[in-house]
């Protein structure tokens, strides 16, 4: 089973670090870090030193330039954005929400310590996990957001001691609905479904929907067949 947390643009050193220890007091070390502001990141000595005896996951994590890369083989990709957005994902509580996932491949996202995540990034999640703060005053910092959906997840998970059963269905990593979305995009605007100049919501919603859906590997291949075939009529002229 795949648990994987992710950080996107990341501009400190030491939240890497803190991310780590974080992540291996709660026995997670699968980390990548996507497009940081410094390409020797996980080398920076404020990064080791606030790793604090965890460098072996920082030695492990790996540093990748976009987040289809970062999220390869993944099922389940778990936004955490503290700002309500007015389209997008469900949002939920770690609580309410991880036990739903046990037994899936996992990833956990997170934004830079400035901006937080993207609407693009959010738009492709499955959830958009929300921990109850303060009314007055709702900011974590990045580790310690970390932690507390690291927590919650081993908790969702039964512990230490018990070992999650392993999903009956397995579904199409998030890597392949990115393709074959992009695929479908390029023969939409071939058939002149979708107008590039103006294209609205569109492919957010598809993509929303398609990660409802939770298709196979099998699935995808046939929804990419569709997509050729349609751009194969639209060089034809056909309808």
């Amino acid at each position: 089973m795949t648990t994987r947390f992710v950080l996107i643009g990341t501009s400190h050193a030491g939240n890497v670090g803190a991310t780590a220890r974080a992540m291996k007091v709660m026995g997670f070390d699968d980390l990548v870090l996507v497009a940081p502001r410094w390409d020797d990141v996980l080398a920076r000595q404020e990064a080791i030193d606030r790793a604090s005896g965890a460098t072996e996951v920082l030695a492990k994590a790996r540093i990748v330039a976009t987040l289809d890369e970062a999220v390869e083989g993944v099922d389940v990709l778990c936004a955490t954005a503290m700002t309500p957005r007015d389209f997008g994902p469900p949002t939920s509580t770690p609580r309410e929400h991880l036990p739903t996932l046990v037994g899936r491949r996992v990833a956990f996202l997170f934004g830079s310590e400035r901006y937080g995540m993207r609407n693009e990034d959010v738009y492709r999640c499955h959830v958009a996990l929300t921990i109850p703060t303060a009314a007055d005053y709702g900011s974590l910092n990045l580790a310690a957001a970390v932690q507390l959906v690291a927590y919650e997840w081993r908790l969702a998970l039964g512990g230490f001691d018990v070992k999650p059963s392993a999903p009956p269905v397995v579904a199409a990593d998030a890597k392949a609905v990115s393709g074959m979305l992009a695929h479908w995009e390029e023969a939409l605007v071939a058939i002149r479904f979708l107008d590039p100049a103006a294209p609205k919501k569109l492919m957010p919603r598809l993509h929303q929907m398609f990660n409802r859906a939770q298709p196979t590997p099998e699935e995808i291949h046939i929804l990419r067949g569709v997509a050729k075939a349609m751009l194969e009529a639209a060089k034809k002229g056909t309808p």
